[in-house]
């Protein structure tokens, strides 16, 4: 029997409209732009994989442009000809002649594993050791920036039986500007929903240990990467007397990052993205240093369209314990998608397909209408 082999890359950025602008400390989208990997083998199977970044170099080291360059010039040059049922030496070739680029690999790797459960019948998260639930638990972020719209959103999202648990983007404002924010919502949901906060790094350790000590007594039950993911021993000493817990995310660039975030106790709970680690095999490498470390999990995402959000919970089903449960409301954000039919959410969850692969097709009239020239 022949054997399977990788018989092209490509990588295709599209453009998708948003429901509203979101606003982030560092940068307001408003669109999202993915990179869409297609993988051909020689078996006539296609993978799919996606590489989402948020706007553009604002958050991380990759944009959306320099993924497609980088795919095209080294990453998918290296694979071609290359047994595609092979996932380990594939991605162990690609981190050879690559440093980084883990947003690019995760993309590929996707397409891999898609592939793969295409090959053999089995959903991805089969192909991952097997999963241990059906649906995940998604959070919904609350970005205009407006107390009052805020508000009004999350209730709209009760009442829909869509999301219960609320995540305020704060940092771009005055310290006590922001606490008047966030303390008014809590105070408006109670005990109906919980309230997180994600200040991405804009704090200095002087204003996180005033915002931490505020909104951990007013109820806020978690505070993501309040200050910047280089002053690692304020991190430790913030974990150490904040009232509500810290979780890494920019802080997690890597998975060795990980494990120094683990031995130096700067967090106590994680969050896990494929894209920042390298694929969903990698971030699972992530989550066995925290488990072993005793430190909780959260599944993270890049605000990814259908496909990456899909390959992430393919990831996330497989974790014995997920505390935080999950962001993966990326679709949600956009009006258009790519693919023939949309990820289903019900009842505050995320399904997740048991279809071979990820369980997803791409509209390619779609794909066509949104594609960057």
């Amino acid at each position: 029997m022949s054997p399977v082999l990788i018989h092209s890359l490509s990588a295709i950025i599209v453009d998708l409209p948003t429901i509203r602008p979101h606003k982030l400390a560092m940068h307001t989208m408003q669109k999202q732009t993915l990179v869409i990997l297609r993988l051909q083998c020689s078996d006539g199977i296609e993978g799919i994989g996606e590489a989402t970044t948020i706007g553009g170099l604002s958050y991380g080291y990759e944009s959306p442009e320099s993924i497609k360059a980088n795919v095209d010039a080294h990453l998918a040059p290296a694979l071609v000809g290359m047994a595609a049922d092979n996932i380990n030496a594939a991605m162990q070739k690609l981190d050879k002649i690559a440093k980084g680029n883990t947003f690019a690999k995760s993309g590929i790797e996707s397409a891999l594993l898609d592939a793969q459960g295409k090959r053999v019948g089995m959903a991805v998260c089969e192909l991952l050791g097997g999963r241990v639930r059906d649906s995940l638990e998604v959070a919904w972020t609350l970005a205009s920036g407006d107390t009052a719209r805020d508000i009004a959103e999350a209730e709209q999202m009760l009442e829909l039986r869509r999301h219960r648990i609320f995540k305020l983007k704060i940092g771009a404002n005055p310290l006590e500007q922001d606490l008047k924010h966030v303390v008014a919502i809590k105070k408006a949901l109670g005990d109906r929903a919980s309230v997180r906060v994600d200040v991405n790094q804009y704090w200095d350790e002087s204003q996180a240990i005033r915002g931490c000590q505020v909104l951990g007594e007013n109820g806020i039950d978690l505070i993501e990467q309040p200050i910047s993911r280089v002053n690692r021993s304020g991190q430790v000493r913030l974990n150490q007397r904040s009232p509500a817990p810290i979780m890494a995310d920019e802080s997690i660039e890597s998975v060795e990052d990980a494990f120094s975030l683990a031995a130096d106790g700067a967090a106590s709970v994680f969050a896990l993205k494929i894209a920042k680690n390298g694929g969903p095999r990698a971030v699972l490498r992530t989550a066995q240093i925290a488990e072993a470390a005793g430190i909780a999990l959260y599944g993270g995402t890049m605000l990814e369209g259908a496909i990456g959000t899909l390959a992430s919970a393919h990831a996330f089903v497989t974790l014995k314990h997920l505390t935080w449960d999950t962001e993966l409301f990326g679709p949600l954000l956009l009006t258009e998608d790519i693919v023939v039919e949309r990820p289903q959410y019900r009842d505050f969850q995320l399904l997740v397909p048991s279809t071979p692969g990820l369980g997803l097709a791409l509209d390619e009239d779609r794909l066509a209408h949104f594609r960057r020239s």
